[in-house]
């Protein structure tokens, strides 16, 4: 048995020092210096990283740190909600998200025409600018066949260094939304339908891709912060391909309320989605803490 060594916080820590200490604590401590090394051997086997990014990440200002990720050729295969997506399109339309105050009144700010993300604001005004945005360019998007080369469309038009959307382009991700209905673009393209503008796509080609992505890569990674729907259209590739060697889940989520967004990453041995002899942590925490500390002590 090794012993637990405290912590032992200096003046000239840097963030590097902080996490590699965590290595000898306990609980989710350890769990964090867990994930770093788990990263830093899938970077080193060459690995496919599958990223599920859940929650609303992009409004807490998570955004650069998953642009930095694909960049860095960190993330293969990016699946997201509509929801962060929606929001990375909005900032790169020129607005921002406010710090607020969870302890509002909530019908002041609907006055106000400020939505509200648990203590971040944001503008109903961004709304004119998206509907702005897809009724000026939907005619060079409707013609796409999938619904990545349609997100593929939004990154190369709106150009933004710092948007999750361009690096996916750039960098030739393929990024992933079977949920893309329920979001403000869904919205968008909705909008359009009603107006008898046609769509090419369907969310079954993309399916397809990603199957044969998991099929074709035969060592892959997973890493999921939150769960929901961008877990699980993961975890159902490893599942009808071959089982992930590698996983890292951050999660809020209680596993004995049997949801996916909780389950623990070795409880997909038993469908077929993770190997019996890989590698995985995890996090219960919230993944504005966990995210910045593993990828700051990854890159160290």
């Amino acid at each position: 048995m090794e012993p637990i060594k405290p912590i032992k916080i200096t003046k000239e820590m840097k963030v590097k020092d902080l996490v590699n200490s965590m290595s000898d604590c306990g609980f989710n401590a350890n769990k964090i210096s867990k994930a770093i090394e788990i990263l830093k051997e899938v970077k080193k086997e060459d690995c496919k990283l599958f990223f599920g990014l859940a929650g609303a990440m992009v409004p807490a200002g998570m955004k650069n740190i998953i642009v930095d990720m694909i960049n860095k050729n960190l993330i293969s295969v990016f699946v997201t909600t509509g929801a962060n997506i929606t929001h990375d399109l909005i900032e790169a339309l020129g607005n921002k998200h406010y710090k607020g105050n969870a302890n509002i009144n909530d019908a002041e700010l609907h006055k106000k025409k400020i939505d509200r993300i648990y203590d971040v604001f944001m503008e109903s005004k961004v709304y004119q600018d998206l509907e702005d945005f897809f009724n000026k360019n939907f005619d060079a998007l409707k013609d796409k066949t999938t619904i990545k080369e349609f997100l593929w469309g939004i990154g190369k038009l709106i150009n933004k260094e710092d948007s999750i959307l361009t690096a996916c382009y750039k960098k030739k991700i393929p990024i992933f939304c079977p949920a893309l209905s329920d979001s403000g673009i869904g919205l968008m393209i909705w909008n359009n339908l009603v107006k008898n503008k046609k769509i090419n796509f369907s969310e079954f080609e993309d399916l397809k891709e990603m199957l044969d992505i998991a099929w074709t890569e035969k060592k892959k990674a997973v890493f999921y912060v939150g769960g929901g729907v961008p877990k699980n259209y993961i975890q159902q590739a490893m599942q009808f391909s071959t089982p992930a060697l590698y996983g890292i889940q951050i999660t809020t989520d209680n596993a004995s309320f049997g949801g996916s967004s909780g389950a623990p990453l070795k409880e997909g041995i038993s469908w077929g989605k993770m190997s019996e002899k890989g590698k995985f942590v995890n996090i219960y925490c919230d993944a504005t803490i966990a995210l910045p500390l593993i990828y700051a002590g990854f890159k160290e």
